[in-house]
């Protein structure tokens, strides 16, 4: 009997990175867990991906998700900060495939659209939607926690299309040559 999945959604960060674990069958979805952590202490930006690392392991021990949904890493004005978040998402889903889990990634445009109906949505209007779709009575503090459980919720409707089919870190790397060198 399909008892549905648990799907991990992350917003990946090198100051504050949002997650969120939902249970989603057919279209029933309802809220395990959210939060963030809080990485701007850390002057040092390969502590800072180790706390990454760290925090997601242990979020895949503590509830045990069938996938891992990630936001990708967009272009503004500064490719230091997109190569920043582009290593933070990288140990993030380094942390999702050790454990053998698929992962998926998200454009930001596409997590938006996914879940107001508009790709240009702000922050606000996405964390709005959500406290709907999924019945939260408040809304967290930070909304990296609530683009968290946009980026979950995206990857239920999108069918759990896992783009990668990586079950392993070899299974990864023969599905995408270019990627990785």
């Amino acid at each position: 009997m399909d008892e549905g999945k648990i799907i991990l959604g992350i917003d990946p960060g090198t100051n504050i990175m949002g997650y969120g674990v939902i249970k989603a069958k057919g279209n029933q979805y309802s809220v395990i867990q959210y939060g963030v952590l809080h990485l701007k202490k850390y002057t040092d930006h390969a502590v800072k991906l180790e706390k990454i690392f760290s925090r997601v392991t242990q979020i895949i021990d503590e509830y045990g998700p069938d996938e891992v949904a990630l936001e990708a890493p967009f272009m503004g004005k500064n490719p230091q900060s997109m190569l920043k978040l582009g290593r933070a998402q990288g140990v993030a889903m380094a942390a999702a495939l050790q454990h053998q889990i698929p992962v998926t990634e998200y454009a930001p445009k596409k997590v938006k659209q996914s879940v107001t109906g508009r790709g240009t949505a702000s922050k606000e209007q996405v964390a709005d939607m959500l406290a709907r779709l999924l019945k939260l009575k408040e809304l967290p503090k930070l909304l990296d926690a609530t683009d968290a459980l946009a980026v979950a919720l995206t990857h239920h409707f999108q069918g759990g299309n896992n783009l990668s089919k990586a079950k392993s870190w070899k299974a990864f790397l023969a599905n995408n040559p270019g990627r990785v060198k």
